[in-house]
């Protein structure tokens, strides 16, 4: 099964929660998403990222008023994400940096405890302040409070004023997400699907809900000379250019786009297609680069052809094309001239960069 892409492999993309609402942050989008829960996905608001707060390694919340954004041995801490309002640049103490994963945990009115994960050595530590390591204490393998291993193969964890929370590795049910109040025992208190609605927003999430992406070679035209002649071909041919936007606006119907967010439904969306598009087959992608097509809305364009027919022979005119699950969406420029029946086997776009 294709999936979404784990947080150690999509920098600047991670989930946090504060005062209620979970965030899923896209660097690679300029934006994130605001909901109410993952499982319904209810009340689901899309906002710019401020040029600042992206490309961080690690997102948390820091209680009521603050998110931490986390990048090498520093952290940012901003109480908005969109405006980047009272930023403050500290140190990550030595203990606590390196992590796999960071996430808060507590009540609504403090800071509560700050969990990191360091996935190599199956431990993870407890701390109050990034900083200063503030009451710091780390359990190791072999300890009563060890990481149990069914609890360290999460993808993305966030934690809330309860439960510490995490998406596991897609099963037969789908992508779902566990919150327990304990790491360190397999006892979930909760085990939830996550909605379609939030996975189209995850990096990879298309693939699983739309199926993979493809990239094909398909036959706009056939011109066969049946004389015994040879004959010249002259005509115009028309094919067509662009992006289907209106078959991918669907995935954000029930989004609403903040007039803060850089982008209206159909280029958002055209942006998540085109990176889906860039991704590896293992996350549901075609590994190649479309920044140099159209992602203008598809249109209609003629093109003049002229070629010589040998006698009784045929030529076919074939367009590249880019679609997810079964349509294809993404209609590119060039077109292939052949005199064999069979698609070619190349690939015209670039491949896309790591």
């Amino acid at each position: 099964m294709t999936g979404i892409i784990p947080r150690s492999k999509a920098k600047g993309t991670d989930i946090c929660e504060k005062n209620g609402y979970i965030y899923i942050i896209r660097s690679d989008l300029g934006c994130y998403m605001k909901t109410r829960d993952l499982n319904k996905g209810s009340d689901i608001s899309i906002f710019s990222l401020h040029p600042a707060c992206r490309n961080g390694d690690h997102y948390l919340g820091g209680g009521p008023d603050n998110f931490f954004i986390i990048k090498g041995d520093s952290y940012r801490s901003v109480t908005d994400l969109t405006t980047d309002s009272e930023a403050e640049v500290k140190s990550l103490h030595p203990n606590c940096r390196g992590g796999d994963h960071y996430f808060a945990t507590g009540s609504m009115g403090s800071y509560g405890c700050i969990y990191i994960i360091f996935r190599e050595k199956g431990t993870y530590r407890m701390t109050e302040d990034l900083h200063r390591d503030a009451e710091g204490a780390e359990y190791p393998m072999g300890s009563e409070y060890m990481l149990h291993p069914n609890c360290s193969n999460g993808l993305y964890y966030w934690g809330t004023p309860v439960n510490t929370c995490f998406i596991k590795p897609a099963s037969e049910w789908g992508y779902e997400y566990y919150c327990s109040i304990d790491f360190s025992k397999d006892e979930p208190t909760g085990v939830y699907s996550v909605h379609p609605d939030v996975l189209n927003f995850l990096p990879g999430g298309l693939a699983v809900t739309k199926g993979p992406s493809f990239g094909r070679w398909e036959n706009i035209k056939t011109i066969t000379n049946d004389s015994n002649t040879p004959v010249t071909w002259q005509k115009k041919i028309n094919k067509k250019v662009g992006y289907n936007k209106e078959k991918m606006t669907e995935i954000t119907h029930n989004w609403k786009i903040s007039t803060s967010a850089s982008a209206e439904s159909g280029e958002l969306t055209g942006l998540i297609t085109k990176v889906q598009f860039s991704f590896s087959a293992e996350y549901g992608g075609s590994h190649v680069s479309t920044e140099k097509e159209s992602w203008n809305e598809v249109i209609e364009e003629e093109e003049q052809l002229s070629f010589q027919l040998k006698p009784n022979e045929s030529v076919y005119l074939w367009q590249y094309q880019l679609g997810i699950g079964e349509e294809p969406v993404l209609f590119c420029r060039d077109l292939k001239i052949d005199d064999q029946p069979n698609p070619p086997t190349e690939v015209p776009l670039p491949p896309a960069q790591p």
